[in-house]
């Protein structure tokens, strides 16, 4: 048996000037750190909630007071209670904060692995499903499929505290809403639209 040796290609190390250009991807890394730091923002106004969620049930006034006042829920009678509507409001918020939160980690992670550097996850038992295959294109369907879920959210918790809102708002939200399902049906068609002009010409 002859013994096969690897093949060794030799990259040639870049000019100056697009060494220059290629290395200013990472300026975008404090910018990622900032949304890491955003996501502890939301980890601790979660944390908030919940704990003002908690004590409202055993009857704290100050907590219920508090969470009526996050959610933005008004009425003629006074609240002196936690009732169903102001349990689905503030869990529904809680819900926001962590589909926010998934977008957030989307970007930082997605991010950082297409337009700065690899992560080197591959094998690695924690790597997410969807990072296994992501590219720019990937990370815009589901960035957009992402939006339309925090929009669903917020959708769904306006028209539950319909009595608050005007007439306007409700229908500029639900237009927003519809634009953002058009839009990412705009993106899917694109993205497929492009994957099979890829594949044509392999």
């Amino acid at each position: 048996m002859s013994d096969t040796k690897p093949v060794i290609t030799k990259v040639s190390p870049l000019r100056p000037i697009p060494n220059f250009i290629f290395a200013s991807r990472w300026l975008q890394l404090p910018l990622y750190v900032g949304l890491i730091a955003a996501q502890g923002v939301y980890v601790f106004h979660f944390l908030v909630e919940l704990l003002h969620l908690i004590e409202a049930v055993f009857g704290s006034q100050t907590a219920l007071q508090a969470l009526v006042t996050s959610i933005g829920y008004k009425t003629e009678v006074p609240i002196t209670t936690l009732n169903e509507t102001v349990i689905m409001l503030v869990v529904l918020a809680l819900i926001d904060v962590v589909m926010i939160s998934n977008l957030l980690i989307m970007v930082i992670v997605g991010g950082y692995e297409t337009f700065v550097s690899r992560m080197n996850l591959e094998g690695h038992r924690d790597q997410p499903e969807w990072l296994s295959h992501v590219n720019a294109s990937v990370l815009k369907v589901k960035l957009a499929t992402a939006i339309i879920g925090i929009s669903s959210i917020h959708l769904l918790k306006t028209f539950i505290n319909a009595d608050n809102y005007t007439d306007r708002v409700l229908i500029a939200q639900t237009v927003i809403h519809i634009t953002f399902l058009l839009s990412a049906l705009a993106i899917a068609y694109t993205d497929k639209i492009m994957s099979g002009i890829a594949a044509q010409k392999h």
